[in-house]
């Protein structure tokens, strides 16, 4: 077992919400299994399954064995927690392709494959449901636990009390089917505590429910759950304009998830960095007074959105991430704007003026092209004073001759210019 006590350990890092009694003894006593549930309709993680899979690295690194368990069968209903409306339903190919997906990016943060007695495991339940009946399901499970119970739970109370469009059968049936998981679970692999967000809680406990009225009173079955992790201003954390943040480069780029962390208000980066990193209480507590008493360097900020981008992407694309950062905010050069791709040159000047050229049309002058052939400048006349000023660059190199030839050697990538007059103020122009 590691020295390290996974409740004190989260609950240092504000991750514990509500813990079952006997939970902490359990853990205490011995090496323990617990499992956590991973929606699978999408074939990547965002960062709001992040809290989540945090709290099983934490569980293994404690010396306990955790279990990713992707919910399939249940992903093919939909969990009505937190929910309004009923969502979409998968069929197997697509889940079967998600599940590949999510265990590649689990992999990046748990042990799988090592022989350790406390390697990860990741199960599906739609392999243990698919073949019951719904006879089977209904005098195994469905008698098991009462009408009046389920009807008691939150999540049903809010959708029966007119939220969205009242409930489904199929809906209803879910805290069952949560419940049976963790049933089987139990069983199979000796799992005695399922982890979960706190929207979970009544889901959970008719788990721990259906384990004692099956197994009897002295089965040892236990909840932990964290609280939603919400911003400061208690708008919905993990959602920017252009909606998730996803773990995949395909979705997110590393160059935009890097930003989203570095972006985060100060009151939010002193909770994040307890969750969403390892680092421990000392370096934890030393950076927010280094914060404290300088915020404008942003200290947390940058120390989050490294561990972050290196944890979930690599070292390598976190330092690309902050080159491309330093291109509007930072000196850097006109060899690291020829560096970054293509996708992330259109992300940093994201929201910047833009213009579009002929390419026919270079072999121009400079002044031409930003005066005439584009509005970068109102005249040709202030061009050529703020050129001979010094205050202008293209494609970050100082301009000091307004007569100077633009041609398509200039282009970056073989299509964009970057013009910047004075200290902020940058035009993207592209040639096609």
């Amino acid at each position: 077992m590691a020295n390290k006590n996974f409740v004190e350990e989260l609950e240092w890092r504000g991750m514990i919400h509500t813990i079952m009694p006997g939970a902490k003894e359990q853990l205490e006593k011995e090496m323990t299994t617990a499992y956590l549930g991973i929606d699978p309709t999408a074939d990547s993680l965002h960062i709001g399954h992040l809290v989540g899979v945090m709290i099983l690295k934490h569980f293994q690194m404690c010396g306990h064995r955790p279990i990713a368990l992707i919910g399939g069968a249940t992903g093919m209903i939909g969990d009505p927690s937190g929910k309004s409306q009923e969502r979409n339903l998968l069929d197997e190919a697509t889940l079967r392709h998600n599940q590949e997906a999510i265990k590649n990016q689990l992999s990046k943060l748990l042990d799988f494959d090592s022989d350790a007695p406390n390697a990860a495991k990741l199960v599906n339940n739609y392999d243990w449901m698919k073949g019951m009946t719904f006879l089977d399901f209904a005098r195994n499970i469905g008698k098991l636990i009462t009408v009046n119970y389920m009807m008691a739970k939150d999540s049903v109370k809010k959708r029966f009390n007119g939220e969205g469009e009242g409930m489904s059968f199929t809906e209803f049936t879910y805290q069952l089917l949560q419940g049976y998981d963790f049933l089987h679970l139990y069983r199979t692999e000796n799992c005695k505590v399922q982890l979960g967000g706190a929207d979970q809680w009544g889901n959970i406990t008719t788990g721990t429910e259906l384990i004692r009225r099956v197994l009897g009173s002295e089965a040892e079955a236990y909840a932990i759950t964290c609280p939603l992790i919400t911003k400061a201003d208690g708008t919905k954390f993990g959602k920017t304009e252009s909606g998730n943040v996803w773990l995949d480069a395909r979705y997110t780029s590393p160059y935009k998830f890097y930003q989203f962390w570095l972006n985060v208000s100060d009151e939010d980066a002193k909770r994040y960095i307890k969750i969403f990193t390892l680092l421990d209480r000392e370096t934890v507590e030393a950076l927010v007074t280094e914060h404290d008493a300088a915020p404008h360097l942003r200290v947390l900020q940058r120390r989050l959105a490294e561990e972050l981008t290196v944890m979930i992407h690599s070292r390598e694309e976190y330092e690309k991430a902050v080159e491309a950062s330093s291109i509007l905010f930072g000196g850097s050069t006109s060899e690291a704007l020829r560096r970054i791709d293509e996708r992330t040159l259109l992300q940093v000047f994201e929201g910047v003026p833009q213009f579009t050229v002929a390419k026919t049309s270079l072999g121009c002058t400079f002044v031409d092209l930003c005066a005439e052939l584009t509005k970068v400048f109102p005249s040709k006349g202030e061009c050529r004073k703020m050129v001979q000023g010094g205050g202008v660059s293209l494609n970050k190199e100082r301009m000091t001759d307004p007569a100077r030839t633009v041609t398509t050697e200039d282009l970056i990538a073989g299509k964009y210019l970057v013009v910047q007059k004075g200290k902020k103020n940058y035009y993207l122009l592209t040639a096609e």
